[in-house]
């Protein structure tokens, strides 16, 4: 199959795939995925992933129009940056669990030669990976640059993208951030995973962000919050944002949630930022995870 059959096969693939399995079930197993992958090579950052898996899970098995046959030019459809490469190990699970790559290459992740490195690149031609994103603070500019392309192109497609709460102590956020507004990029939305911890501990000791949703509004954003740790306000939230898209403002939605959400000893801590679990620990994280989809 190719083109648009392809795309209509994956559609009904998947919400086939999302009917017989909810979406909590999907993101137990993301998350199973997530602490295998980090165990397995002793590298690697859970905290972000596990809080984010929600979010992911409700956007690529849910609400986003997305293609696995992938093509960089991404016409036609709706797409996905995530700025905050670090969490690579719930990006990559969720990428394999929608199709776009084997389930069993997940075990590769962070090897020699591999094309699940520790952050997503795109000289590894990984299906589903459209930037390179090591680099904290320089994924809002790519996807308001899309979004651009895609109002140009008259393509009526979305584009969504992901940023750390840590990740806006970045000067180039606000710069594009300022540059969305003026130029009325009303089909992005773009999400802050607002857990308060970054690498170095919680973020009002390391830079205090305050308010963001009155620098976002001050900024000219129109501005959401969700609970991203509940799967049906989750869904709920991102559903309510598409109705503001094409009415004059960037989206953005803040999005409060625990890093390590899932696994009561890593919940709420910078420490699991970027360290992964032990034999024991990996034991009592997999026991607190219903294996839902099967383990590749």
């Amino acid at each position: 199959m190719h083109g648009k059959s392809v795309f209509r096969h994956f559609i009904i693939v998947n919400k086939l795939y999302s009917t017989m399995n909810s979406l909590p079930e999907i993101a137990s197993q993301v998350r199973r995925d997530i602490v295998r992958m980090v165990h397995g090579v002793q590298s690697g950052h859970p905290g972000g992933s596990l809080g984010c898996t929600d979010y992911l899970t409700a956007l690529y098995f849910k609400v986003m129009n997305h293609n696995p046959a992938f093509s960089m030019d991404g016409v036609g459809e709706d797409l996905f940056f995530l700025s905050n490469g670090h969490i690579s190990p719930l990006f990559y699970s969720v990428l394999a669990r929608s199709g776009y790559f084997p389930v069993n290459e997940l075990a590769t992740f962070r090897k020699l030669n591999s094309r699940l490195q520790g952050h997503p690149t795109t000289h590894e031609h990984l299906p589903g990976v459209r930037i390179a994103s090591g680099s904290l603070g320089q994924g809002m500019s790519v996807a308001i640059g899309a979004a651009l392309a895609k109002k140009m192109n008259k393509d009526s497609n979305i584009v969504f993208s992901l940023h750390g709460d840590g990740e806006l102590d970045e000067g180039q956020n606000w710069e594009a951030i300022m540059f969305a507004a003026h130029k009325g990029v009303d089909n992005l939305i773009s999400a802050i995973d607002w857990n308060g911890q970054q690498i170095d501990g919680p973020t009002k000791k390391v830079m205090a962000l305050d308010s963001l949703r009155a620098k976002f509004e001050a900024f000219n954003w129109q501005v959401l919050e969700m609970d991203g740790n509940d799967m049906d306000a989750v869904v709920v939230g991102l559903d309510t944002a598409k109705t503001f898209v094409g009415k004059g403002k960037p989206i953005v939605i803040l999005m409060k949630t625990e890093m390590g959400k899932g696994i009561d000893f890593m919940e709420g801590s910078h420490e699991w930022h970027g360290i992964a679990p032990n034999d024991d620990q990996l034991a009592k994280a997999l026991a607190q995870l219903p294996e839902t989809l099967g383990d590749y």
